[in-house]
């Protein structure tokens, strides 16, 4: 006769209560993730926020860099130097759309944390996906021959697009415009590429003799004449001045 419970156990037995305790271990371990192992398998940043400054890849080719530490968020394309400052609005299911200064949704963000950006080159949108922290996107300050040599390059791109002598000027640089001023020359020049490439477009640029950048109130773009006049506040960081996209709607390029 058997005595007792443990002698009527067989080996299949045995191997069901170790399945059984590893499950409920497992249960316990995957209901604390915040826990050491919980750390160790999801890691720290599982229920964290992406970084505010933050460089995405592009599953269709490509990569851009997020800085959203400011209201406006600056968005930087890896195939650009432009630098394009971007505002929220919200979207339908929570999204939110950031768009640029003259009304282009640019990226898409949901609550689920997933990003959509929108290029010329993607109209309908492609994937991205986070990459990691990065630096955030600064102007520095560049003094005066810097500044000149950043003008005498722009005017020298700038006619060889357009065709014709394009000059650029800044009549009222001071040490706290100069990065800013900088700038705005870089995004022009990048404008005029664009115009020149589009149907048109030299006949749009023969109308251009010179580019114009001084400090005002507010961002502005405007033809007067032959010449494009560009305010620029350098109080506002980026967003104190217009975009390519604002410049080239201005020349009738769009």
């Amino acid at each position: 006769m058997k005595s007792g419970m443990a002698s009527g156990l067989r080996p299949s037995d045995g191997v069901g209560i170790f399945v059984a305790a590893l499950a409920l271990a497992l249960a316990v371990l995957f209901a604390r993730p915040a826990g050491a192992f919980g750390r160790w398998l999801f890691g720290d940043g599982l229920n964290k926020p992406p970084p505010r400054v933050a460089r995405y890849d592009v599953d269709l080719g490509g990569a851009f860099v997020l800085d959203s530490e400011a209201h406006q968020a600056l968005v930087k394309f890896s195939d650009s130097p432009e630098v394009w400052v971007l505002w929220p609005f919200r979207g339908p299911r929570g999204d939110v759309i950031y768009k640029n200064d003259v009304g282009d949704p640019m990226l898409r963000a949901t609550k689920l944390g997933s990003m959509t950006v929108f290029t010329p080159r993607h109209p309908n949108g492609a994937a991205a996906a986070l990459d990691g922290a990065t630096s955030p996107l600064r102007l520095p300050p560049l003094g005066p021959a810097a500044l000149y040599d950043r003008l005498y390059q722009a005017s020298v791109r700038t006619t060889r697009a357009a065709q014709h002598t394009i000059e650029y000027y800044a009549p009222d640089v001071d040490p706290g415009s100069d990065g800013l001023i900088a700038d705005a020359a870089l995004v022009v020049m990048q404008a005029m590429i664009v115009a020149a490439e589009r149907p048109h477009g030299h006949a749009i640029l023969a109308r251009v003799g010179t580019i114009a950048i001084s400090a005002g109130q507010h961002p502005a773009v405007a033809l007067r004449g032959r010449v494009v006049a560009i305010t620029v506040n350098p109080d506002m960081g980026f967003a104190g001045r217009p975009s390519s996209e604002r410049i080239l709607l201005a020349l009738g390029a769009r």
